[in-house]
Formats: structure tokens, sequence, C-alpha cells
């Protein structure tokens, strides 16, 4: 039996009417009741439901619009969710949500309490494979289409699925894509890939010829031609049938090779079909209808346009991503308000774009590299002004990793910034390409910590522990943006791996000096003296402690604040002194707790032989995953935001005094 699924905690808000056709479709099988010829119909509703939803609640944008047609298409042709339809990422699965039971949920999308922005297991039986990192779907999907294959072989339930991968958005420049491909192609086992184009990923030629190609190779009467062709000459061969064979499978690669993309998946062993213009969802939905019974490995590819249907994300695909604002549904406009010039603390993603400029300008062996998030990681202003120093290697996280430590090896200074929930695809080459051979690559850890409205997978929740188990690697985090500068100045001056992470959002706002300083290594700071117990803080979470000592000063509690900013190697005169005057410690950091921050220190402690008769409580991100909200909403949820950090203390301090009255 099928565990429950979740549902929105939430009530969700009044949202947009749907048009009269879209709300008369519950799920896929409404829309497979549908004739063909009212598909572009659903199509232009779904399309303006996603616009009103988004220019009211913000989400993901120019990749669900750019999918509309392929969404409908395939829930038409398709029986899902008996058919398994895997989505690469999911910022294109909004019209995939709306169509499976969440339309009238989905005002809450991305909310705390709501739908997820992303396909999830747990919220759908139509989300049959959770995503959120990219290039996934070819391989989860080979791995269902395997299990297809041994359920029928047995006799066992769901012999007769069907499987379908869509991937596109750029995921085709991941490895793991391929990866996918190389292994599905050297099978017999029944498979879609549906690649979604958009053009930037893969430059095909198109025009009327290849929409004939595509045609023909979609229809059965064309792959019953071929077979009959073929089986014609297998009889002759004794009167050259074999060589007329030969012949005629290189005219076939040959045409192909000339005319479509095609061969390179070819090669793979898939048959390609297309490309096709992924917005005539009539026609697409009548070859998918077609493809469902053709055996082995397929690719069809579609060509799609990111942004469909609204015209500045068509125009600006970059900054039509996504949308956190409210906007005008017909011009774009925003419709935030104004904040007054100056008063906006920057964000700590442009903090670092800013700073890596000023110490490329002043170091000619600076250069920068990223994993397809220029914008979000702010590199993209160092692409700007030095495009041959700053490089987008698109989303393959562990070539941007071993790319600059082969930059490392040749006198570079590369600073690899890679948002730390996605360093993790990267680990081996953290490891073994960059600390084994001691090579100075800077590691620049965005989204550390919860990442907010994005939930689960972008969270990131492990990089303590996992970084501080790399030998040999310095590992930092600033409180503020002053630190940040001052940190990749001194991991500009290390002869060896530094990793810095830092949060997603706004950092402090503070006042700058324009000169970096270096960092000792391994020297933390005492931020605010007390007696009755010591909040030992790593990175900018220790910026709740302020609002929290001030709760408590006024209880009469007195708490003293240490920032570690160095969690490897930690600091053993500022330990020392937390140890030796304080009996009573807490341990706070946006990570999680086990291997972390406060596992170090207690770690520390115990080798050091000055925990006896210290109580010792680590606050930090529990042992199962969190999933979305604000910042703030999480912080406060497990316990690491101001509230939470206040209770603790009152908490630790109400024990001991009971202890001692005892």
């Amino acid at each position: 039996m099928p565990a429950p699924l979740d549902s929105p905690t939430v009530a969700p808000e009044s949202g947009p009417v749907p048009g009269p056709l879209l709300a008369t479709i519950s799920s896929p099988a409404d829309v497979r009741q549908l004739e063909v010829d009212q598909l572009p119909q659903l199509c232009n509703e779904l399309r303006d439901f996603i616009v009103d939803i988004v220019s009211v609640h913000g989400g993901h944008f120019g990749a669900s619009l750019g999918v509309v047609e392929l969404t409908v298409a395939l829930h038409w042709a398709y029986d899902t969710p008996h058919d398994q339809l895997v989505w690469d990422v999911g910022h294109q699965a909004y019209g995939h949500k709306i169509l499976t039971g969440r339309r009238e949920a989905f005002p809450t999308n991305r909310k705390y309490g709501g739908l997820s922005g992303f396909p999830k297991r747990s919220e759908s039986e139509y989300d049959t494979f959770g995503v959120g990192h990219a290039s996934t779907s070819i391989s989860a999907a080979h791995g269902m289409a395997v299990a297809r294959d041994i359920a029928r072989a047995h006799g066992m339930e769901g012999g007769d699925k069907r499987v379908v991968a869509v991937i596109g958005d750029g995921s085709m420049t991941g490895g793991l894509a391929f990866e996918g491909l190389n292994n599905a192609g050297a099978t017999e086992t029944d498979l879609l890939v549906v690649l979604n184009d958009n053009r930037i990923s893969i430059d095909p030629n198109v025009g009327a010829l290849h929409e004939y190609l595509a045609g023909l190779s979609a229809s059965g009467g064309w792959n019953a031609l071929k077979t009959e062709v073929w089986d014609a000459l297998d009889k002759l061969k004794g009167m050259g049938g074999g060589t007329l064979q030969r012949l005629a499978s290189r005219l076939e690669d040959g045409v192909k090779a000339v005319l479509t993309p095609g061969m390179l998946f070819e090669a793979l062993g898939f048959r390609y079909i297309g490309p096709t213009d992924g917005h005539d969802v009539v026609t697409l939905a009548k070859r998918l209808h077609e493809l469902r019974d053709l055996p082995g490995p397929i690719l069809l590819h579609t060509l799609t346009v990111k942004g469909k249907g609204f015209a500045p994300a068509e125009e600006d695909q970059v900054k039509w991503h996504a949308q956190s604002s409210p906007f005008d549904k017909l011009t774009g406009k925003s419709l935030a308000s104004p904040t007054p010039a100056g008063t906006k603390p920057p964000k700590w993603q442009d903090v670092f774009g800013d700073a890596i400029i000023e110490l490329a300008n002043e170091d000619p062996r600076v250069c920068g590299v990223t994993a397809a998030m220029p914008s979000g990681t702010s590199l993209g202003k160092m692409m700007a002004v030095m495009p041959d120093r700053a490089f987008d290697v698109g989303i393959a996280e562990m070539h941007a990793v071993v790319f600059a430590a082969g930059l490392a090896t040749q006198g570079m200074r590369p600073f690899a910034a890679i948002y730390s929930t996605f360093l993790q695809r990267a680990y081996d080459g953290v490891v073994h390409d960059v600390a084994l051979q001691n090579l100075p690559v800077v590691f620049c850890m965005d989204r550390a910590g919860v990442a907010g409205a994005d939930g689960p997978t972008h969270h990131g929740a492990l990089d303590i522990a996992y970084m501080r188990a790399v030998q040999g690697l310095v590992c930092a985090a600033p409180l503020d943006e002053q630190d940040l500068r001052d940190l990749l100045y001194t991991s500009l001056q290390h002869d060896g791996p530094f990793a810095i992470r830092y949060p997603r959002g706004a950092a402090t706002g503070m006042a700058l000096r324009r000169e970096f300083h270096q960092l000792e290594i391994g020297t933390g700071r005492k931020l605010a003296d007390g007696e009755d117990l010591a909040f030992v803080t790593y990175g900018a979470i220790g910026n709740y402690v302020p609002e929290a000592r001030e709760r408590l000063a006024q209880k009469g509690v007195s708490a003293a604040h240490y920032d570690l900013r160095f969690v490897k190697p930690l600091d053993p005169h500022l330990l020392s002194e937390v140890f030796a005057t304080h009996s009573r410690v807490i341990t706070i950091e946006d990570g999680v707790r086990d291997g972390g921050a406060g596992s170090a220190v207690l770690e520390w402690a115990a080798d050091n032989d000055v925990l006896a008769g210290t109580q010792v409580v680590r606050l930090g991100l529990p042992d199962h995953y969190i999933e979305h909200g604000t910042q703030r909403q999480l912080h406060d949820e497990v316990g690491i935001g101001p509230d939470g950090i206040e209770q603790a203390a009152l908490e630790l301090v109400g024990a001991e005094a009971t202890a001692e009255a005892a």
C-alpha cells in the first residue's frame, strides 16, 4: 500500500479563476477526455493561470511557460500516473502540478506549509521522482524502465508501464545526463526521453524538411517500412543483400547527420526523432501518441522558447527564470514597494561578486569558476568585465572543481562559486583532485544553510560536516560582509585549499572599509562578555544572538558571545577561554548538528580534557530534512532563530539553577 501523500498545511489564499476548460480539469484523466483540437485552448488557459499565480506569489516562471504545450501533450498521450513521467530539475513542472489535482492549492506553492516548488513523491502520485538538482531524469527513468521489464518478465504488477523522461533547461550540459543516455542506449528497454530544447544547450538546424522527417520518423508506417525493406534485403544476402543493407544504413545515417543534430544520440543507441515544434500541441500530442508503442530507447527532440507567451520573459530569459516579487502580468513591471536608495543591505552573493573583481584587479592570477550559476552567485559581474578570467562551465559541478584544480596547477588562483547543495555533487573532486594535491582552490559556497522557498533540495545543510572532514582544507564562515571580504583576501594568500560558506539573501548592511585585511587562519573573536553562559556561533547565524542576548538580559541572564569564524582549524585560545570561564555553552550553526561546528567544539574540548563540569547544548539543523519557507520561518522551526536561542539559554540556565538548589 503506498505511503500517504503530504497535503499543504496552510490554507490556500483565494487564487485566480481558471479558464472554463481548465476549470474542468481535476486530473490528467480529464485531459485525456478532450479532443485533440481542444488542447490549444487548454494550453492558453494553463499559461494564463501560471502567469496569474506567479505574478502575485512569485516562483520559477520562464521554464514552466516554455513547456505548457509539452505538459498538456504528455498527459493527453500517456496514462499517467500509471505511466511514469519524470521531470528533470522541476523548474518547468508548474503546469504538471496544476493539471494533476493541485490547481486550487497552487497559490501555496513554495510557501511555508504549502506545495513544494519541485516535483515531490510524497506530495502526489504523479510526481514519480523527487527532483531539484539537474540531469537526473534519464538515469531515474532508465531505472524505472528496467524495473518494469523485470516486473513484466515475472508476471508482477506494473509490467505494462510506459516511462518518459523530460530533460531540458540546460540539464543536458550535465555529465550525468550522458551517463544515463550511454547506459540506457546500450539496452533494448523501452524508454522515451523528451529533450526540451530551448535553444541554449543545443543549436539545431530547423525548417520544414526537419518537421517532415520528424513526422515520418515518428509514424508507425515509416518504421514499419524500414523494417520491411531491411527484412527484404536480408533475404537477398546471397545476392548482395548484405551489402545493400549496409549501404542503406549508411545512407540513412548520412542523411540524418547532414540534416539533423541527432547522430550524437543515435551513436549512443537512441532512435532520434526531431526536431519538432514544442509549441504545436496538436502535432506534438499526436506524435507522442504514436511513439508510445515504438520499441527501444527513443529520444524526441522538441524546440521550445523559455518564457513562451509572456513577452518580457521571452526577451530576458535570465531575469525571468524566477520572480520573487509581484509584477504586472501585462507589462512585467515590478509592483513591489520601492526601497529608498542606500537603505537596502547588499546580498551576500553581491558582496562576493564585487570583492572578487577587486581582487582580480589587484592579482592577475585570480580566476572565477561557476557551474551554470553566474547570476545566482554574482560571478556574472566578473564575467562581464573579465570574460577571459571568469568561466561558466554549465551544470557540471564536478568538471568545475577539476577544471579549477587544473587552473591551480598552472599558478592560477581559482575561486569556485558553487551553491553548497550543488557542491555535494563534486565531493570527489574536492577530495581527490584539490585537497589531495594541496591545490589553492577557494570554494565559495553560496546558499549555505537553509535556502528558503526552494526547500530541501537546495538547503546547504551538509557542507560544514562534509568539508571539515577533508584533510588539509581550511573551512571558514563570515559573520558579516566585512568578514567575507577579508576571508576572500585571506584565502588568496593561502597556499592550499580553502572553503568559505555564506547564506542566501541580504547581509547586515554594515559600513565597509575599502581595504582588505588578512586574517590569521584559525582565529575567532569574542563579541560580547557574559557570565551565565556562552554562545559560540559559526557564520551569519550569529547575527541572531544580539537580539537573544538583549532579551535574556531583561530576564537577568548574562550571556557572552564568541564567533568561531574558522571551524577548521579551530581557535584553541578562544575555546580555552570559553571553557575556562563558562560551565554552560551553547553552539549555534545553520547546518546539520551531527558532524557540524558544535561537534567540532565538543571534539576539541574532549581532546583537550576541558569538558568536565561543562554543559554543552548544540543548536543546528536536526537529523531530518527541513521543508520550504522563508529562511526566518525555517530558522524558527528548528530553534536557531532568536526565539529558539533565547529558549535554549533559559532552559540551560534554569536546569543548572534547579540542580544547584537541590
